[in-house]
């Protein structure tokens, strides 16, 4: 299993290689792609050196998985040029994900949508990945109708150039603003560009994915997301409306018993998911189950994960796992 990982230097693609290492995937042969003022590097990896090649060196490759995490613009460019040649690519950014002809992949929860024939395979937005983590199990139960989110999420998930602008206004030190206004003592509600409709793209990521993610356009969402000085980890206030009612007790079970679901939910304890505890976990934590009072029908939930592993690098990993195991690569 020869594996190439495109944008090896990167935020994403360094937690990527630390999951491959976790997860021990049956690699025979591993292939560090990074731009070419990389090139030539070394990177180490299960404690051995490894040379940094290009992409056009990559592709000569021919590497049966390439995992992705290296920006829209490279995947659109180089995803076909990879897949051209036999490679299964899996890519971590948005350019693929509403495509049509390609599929918007959570293992758990619709991996059986994969065939050998997907050569372009779409992780979803990190916010979208812990959301439909925890509602999937809940929707197939009490069918969903509506879904309100508000996010808080991490400098992180901007990218290293944002935690470092965070890092320096702590530090008191004038540098690079990734942000337009400080991020320190803020909050902004500015995740990704603004729409013409007034919505950013993380928003309307929010509401677009889960349905082709769920196989299922009944159900409407609308969502505000924040970007908060917390250095790492998503979290996310999910008030969902179903068609059918719920008993509490077993909406607990239910996610409790959903794989990769933890819940923490011990208000005499002071114990609720929290972006800190989530550090470095591949699980997506619940708490605050608690039912809307002014609302028939419907739940508010507190849901948190590390937008940098199952957020993005572990699902990837994971979508790997799952073609290998089921011998679609």
């Amino acid at each position: 299993m020869k594996i190439a990982v495109v944008g090896a230097t990167g935020m994403v693609g360094t937690v990527m290689l630390k999951v491959l290492e976790e997860r021990n995937l049956p690699i025979t042969e591993f292939i560090p792609v990074a731009s070419e003022r990389s090139a030539g590097k070394k990177l180490s990896y299960k404690g051995k050196d490894y040379t940094i090649v290009t992409l056009a060196d990559a592709v000569k490759m021919a590497p049966d998985v390439a995992l992705f995490s290296a920006g829209g613009d490279t995947s659109l460019e180089w995803a076909p040029k990879f897949a051209a040649v036999g490679t299964t690519v899996i890519d971590n950014s948005s350019a693929w994900r509403m495509d049509p002809t390609k599929k918007l992949v959570v293992p758990e929860i619709n991996g059986d949508v994969l065939t050998k024939e997907d050569k372009i395979i779409a992780n979803p937005n990190c916010s979208t990945i812990q959301l439909v983590a925890a509602l999937s199990p809940l929707h197939l139960k009490y069918k969903m109708k509506r879904v309100v989110i508000s996010t808080y999420q991490s400098v992180s998930g901007t990218g290293v150039k944002a935690v470092q602008q965070l890092d320096n206004e702590e530090a008191g030190i004038e540098g690079e603003m990734v942000y337009p206004h400080k991020i320190g003592r803020n909050a902004l509600p500015h995740c990704d560009v603004f729409l013409e409709n007034g919505y950013t793209k993380e928003e309307m990521k929010l509401v677009k994915e889960p349905k082709k993610i769920l196989r299922d356009d009944s159900f409407s969402v609308t969502a505000t997301a924040v970007r908060i000085p917390t250095a790492g980890g998503h979290s996310e206030a999910v008030n969902v409306q179903f068609e059918n009612d719920f008993d509490l007790a077993e909406v607990r079970a239910i996610l409790e018993a959903t794989p990769g679901v933890i819940v923490e939910d011990d208000l005499a304890n002071n114990v609720y998911p929290m972006p800190i505890n989530a550090h470095d976990k591949d699980e997506v934590f619940v708490g605050r189950i608690r039912r809307d009072e002014s609302q028939e029908n419907t739940l508010n939930l507190w849901i948190v994960a590390d937008n940098l592993r199952k957020g993005a690098a572990t699902n990837t990993v994971q979508i790997a796992e799952y073609l290998i195991a089921n011998n679609l690569v």
